[in-house]
């Protein structure tokens, strides 16, 4: 039987306004099998990106639990969540948030060498011959394409084989083609690796190749289904 690997019962996060509390997320629960893959979407503004805060540990709920790789992050410091994700989370974002000081090559092996990899270099070397920039290894990051930028953030995302990949708009900032390239390569990674993928994004073909979809409106789950 596969494994729960990531669990959110009735989560709910509110922040305090000038004349009021702001309810942003509002009791949303499902569980996650190691190797499934979960869209999240719905419009701006909707939680979506409090909720993959929330399921990351970044930040902590007003109420419910998350339990991810069998942690429930509520009982946790953020130095201990932090380990956490260092041992079991990988992320790609929008922005891509690589290193510019850095090449394309030091970009991916910087979190193997967080992570104390044996051979950081040729497995980062391995991942980005894996993305098809076998030609770009020492080229600095910003003299990259966007869609190039994100395939380094893809490399590094992987590089420690986490065991859930949070994806925010992955391809928001890429032209149609070039994003459904990346895709095809996020979800190919993603089932060649056993990954579980939780995606955030605008785009419905894209949640469409998910397996499971979570739609919020103003806060609240509103639809969940499973292909």
């Amino acid at each position: 039987m596969t494994k729960t690997i990531l669990s959110a019962q009735h989560l709910s996060k509110k922040v305090s306004s000038t004349e009021d509390q702001l309810t942003i997320l509002d009791n949303v629960s499902f569980d996650l099998a190691q190797g499934d893959s979960l869209a999240i979407i719905g419009r701006s503004g909707s939680g979506k990106s409090t909720l993959l805060g929330l399921l990351a540990g970044l930040d902590l709920p007003s109420s419910g639990e998350v339990i991810l790789a069998g942690h429930n992050l509520n009982t946790l410091d953020e130095d201990q969540r932090a380990a956490i994700r260092a041992e079991h989370v990988g992320f790609v974002f929008q922005a891509f948030l690589l290193l510019d000081s850095l090449n394309a090559l030091e970009n991916v092996m910087l979190p193997l060498e967080l992570a104390g990899h044996a051979n950081p270099q040729q497995r980062a070397s391995e991942l980005l011959i894996r993305v098809g920039l076998e030609k770009r290894l020492q080229h600095p990051v910003n003299l990259l394409s966007g869609g190039e930028q994100q395939r380094v953030a893809l490399a590094r995302a992987f590089a420690t084989q986490p065991d859930v990949l949070f994806a925010d708009e992955p391809t928001g900032n890429l032209d149609s083609q070039t994003g459904e390239s990346i895709s095809d390569l996020l979800f190919e990674m993603n089932k060649e690796l056993g990954t579980t993928l939780v995606l955030v994004t605008h785009d419905e073909k894209l949640a469409a190749r998910c397996q499971q979809h979570l739609r919020l409106e103003a806060g609240r789950q509103v639809d969940q289904t499973c292909n």
